[in-house]
């Protein structure tokens, strides 16, 4: 069953959660399962809420439109047979992606980093 308060969902957000929940229903599965896949469902297409507010950690609406594109683009790599592996991972990152693994791994000098030496700072770190 779906936790928390819905408050920081659009009305397109809700309606969307709506049609899929009666689409899960209209299926045969019980109407506390069909919701929560329901809003998994609209947190997995559009990375949560949209409505300012909140925990306090905010995530950018273009941020959150790259996460979804850069796992769309690895999913379909690994449906198409395609190993992820870390070297082939890193080229295949966002700039905006390399720069939060640099900052988990604390690598000195990231800010001033073009692409390719985010990649191999990275590939260094291990």
């Amino acid at each position: 069953m779906p936790r928390g308060d819905k408050d920081k969902y659009t009305d397109k957000q809700k309606r969307k959660a709506e049609h899929i929940e009666e689409s899960y229903e209209h299926k045969g599965l019980s109407k506390d399962e069909a919701e929560s896949r329901a809003w998994a469902t609209v947190n997995k297409q559009s990375g949560g809420g949209d409505k300012s507010g909140g925990s306090g950690s905010k995530t950018a609406s273009s941020e959150k439109k790259s996460a979804r594109s850069d796992s769309a683009k690895r999913a379909a790599k690994s449906r198409q047979g395609h190993a992820r592996t870390a070297q082939s991972s890193l080229e295949t990152q966002s700039k905006q992606s390399l720069m939060k693994e640099a900052r988990s791994k604390d690598i000195k000098g990231r800010s001033s980093m073009t692409k390719a030496q985010l990649v191999e700072a990275l590939r260094k770190q291990g």
